[in-house]
């Protein structure tokens, strides 16, 4: 089989990390690299060894070379390019958010399954093999309870993508969204939501604390913040056995298990494990099967989960 070739939408931190692992996987390259700026997209592509660069993402997901595209942008822009690599019958793979409305990702859902494309969010944690392994584990037996937090105090500046409600900035979107999947992951769909938390002076949400209840009893608390530093771990608490997940939770290298009946048990990563490496497989493995949808994260599941941040943002306002 030949390699997977992706064309990479944008040239900013995360598809610098992203671009490289390609690079680095057997399998794989980055066959083209598309931005608004075409001399960023030529350096970046000349680093990662591609051999096109555009000046735009049509260019780029037009290119006949370019098997599925990776969507680094801003969240406004996600749809603007998955719909032209849709368009164009290129498997796209998302940033998180899918985008930066629910109008938006059900729009980005409906083209690619109206045209037999593959999509899928670039939930990186959920392909983490630790959280897989917390995931997959029976030894929890009931999950009673989630509590993760992502924060870092980010001084204002209405510049900045993050402080900038065009952009698709706040915490929600960019921090929120792993603490609130990781409750989506192993709790699934709150029945009740229930959020607290303050907006900056452009609009945008700058912190958020929630409680996400399910029946039985069952609760999620989660935080996200750009105004102070938190510990950016996580805990399960189940009937079984609980975890503790080592900051930073949505990309952890160590977490322990621990129960009544049981001696600790420690987990770490292997090298050269990531879940950036087990997104990118998930993507080759689907095109191989012809599958037009993660069998880790569905769009359903993506779906869900804007309308949830939907729904604590408008508890915000």
């Amino acid at each position: 089989m030949r390699d997977l070739a992706w064309g990479i939408a944008a040239t900013g931190g995360i598809a610098q990390t992203v671009g490289a692992v390609i690079a680095a996987e057997p399998g794989m390259r980055v066959a083209a690299v598309g931005s608004r700026d075409l001399g960023r997209a030529a350096a970046l592509a000349s680093t990662l060894g591609a051999e096109s660069a555009y000046g735009s993402y049509a260019e780029l997901c037009a290119d006949p070379a370019v098997d599925a595209v990776y969507v680094a942008t801003p969240h406004a822009q996600h749809l603007e390019v998955a719909e032209a690599a849709i368009a164009a019958g290129k498997a796209v793979l998302c940033e998180k958010p899918l985008a930066a409305s629910v109008a938006d990702a059900e729009r980005m859902v409906r083209l690619a399954r109206e045209a037999g494309v593959f999509l899928m969010e670039a939930m990186w944690m959920r392909f983490n093999p630790l959280i897989q392994r917390i995931a997959g584990d029976p030894r929890f037996g009931e999950i009673r309870s989630v509590q993760a937090s992502f924060g870092f105090a980010l001084p204002y500046d209405r510049a900045h993508r993050l402080w900038a409600p065009e952009l698709g900035g706040g915490a929600l979107l960019d921090l929120g969204i792993y603490p609130f999947g990781l409750a989506q992951l192993l709790l699934g769909m709150p029945s009740e939501l229930q959020v607290t938390g303050s907006l900056a002076p452009s609009g945008v949400d700058a912190e958020v604390g929630g409680v996400l209840l399910y029946p039985g009893g069952r609760r999620a608390l989660v935080e996200a913040s750009l105004l102070g530093s938190y510990p950016n771990e996580a805990y399960v608490v189940g009937t079984g056995m609980r975890a503790q997940i080592d900051a930073p939770f949505w990309a952890p290298r160590r977490v322990v298990l621990s129960g009544p009946s049981m001696e600790d048990e420690v987990h770490v990563l292997e090298p050269g494990e990531s879940g950036y490496v087990g997104e990118l497989r998930e993507v080759r493995a689907a095109l191989a099967e012809g599958r037009t949808e993660s069998q880790v994260i569905t769009l359903d599941d993506s779906l869900a989960m804007m309308g949830l941040l939907t729904d604590a943002r408008r508890q915000l306002s």
